[in-house]
């Protein structure tokens, strides 16, 4: 069965929007973007690339295509471990708003979208296959809430916003993780890997009479 990864960006205090630039996603009124873009060096390059490197095809929320569509096309190098993945493989876009996806191998999910991705899951591509997801919180929360990611990879960066939207936000599935591999850069930015292990369980800390 072909696994769901989830890779993406969060501040200290949880946001994920906007990364990359003040105009990435400035839905919301929020105009603090491109909080990473300070912590962005090698370090960061490496471990995003050996990911990419993996990847069997994409799942994509409808702001993250529009993003990668209108950037990687345009990167023709061969070697870039990137754009070669995202130009070659299969691109799954997930959006009830877009009437077509134009950008070679994309193919557009529109309806129940985790139906579909539970579909995929099923079909797979052998042992090992792994379909991932960079960014598109919208798209990841909603997997999220039917148990369909089966890796987080959490870059999480020294920077606290105060505000944007959240991965975690309030209404997520309670679910407990298993950290599976832990990683900091020379920008300071932790690398957390983990899987989900159920719902969490609960106790009391007192003390004994």
């Amino acid at each position: 069965m072909t696994k769901i990864t989830l890779t993406t960006f969060l501040t200290l205090d949880g946001v994920t929007q906007g990364p990359g630039g003040p105009g990435e996603d400035p839905s919301g009124g929020f105009d603090l973007g491109g909080w990473l873009v300070p912590y962005a060096d090698e370090d960061m390059g490496r471990v995003i690339s050996g990911w990419f490197e993996a990847a069997d095809g994409f799942l994509l929320g409808r702001r993250t295509y529009e993003i990668f569509a209108a950037h990687w096309p345009h990167v023709t190098d061969e070697n870039d471990p990137v754009a070669s993945r995202l130009n070659s493989l299969p691109k799954y876009v997930a959006s009830r708003t877009l009437p077509s996806v134009d950008w070679h191998g994309s193919t557009l999910l529109s309806g129940d979208v985790p139906k579909a991705v539970a579909e995929l899951k099923a079909e797979g591509s052998g042992p090992g296959g792994e379909i991932q997801i960079h960014g598109s919180c919208v798209l990841a929360q909603s997997l999220m809430a039917h148990d369909l990611i089966d890796e987080y990879r959490l870059l999480v960066y020294p920077v606290v916003l105060g505000r944007g939207r959240r991965l975690f936000a309030d209404g997520t599935l309670p679910t407990a993780l298993k950290l599976t591999g832990s990683r900091t850069t020379s920008a300071g930015v932790a690398v957390h890997t983990y899987v989900p292990q159920g719902r969490p369980t609960y106790g009391t800390i007192g003390t004994e009479p």
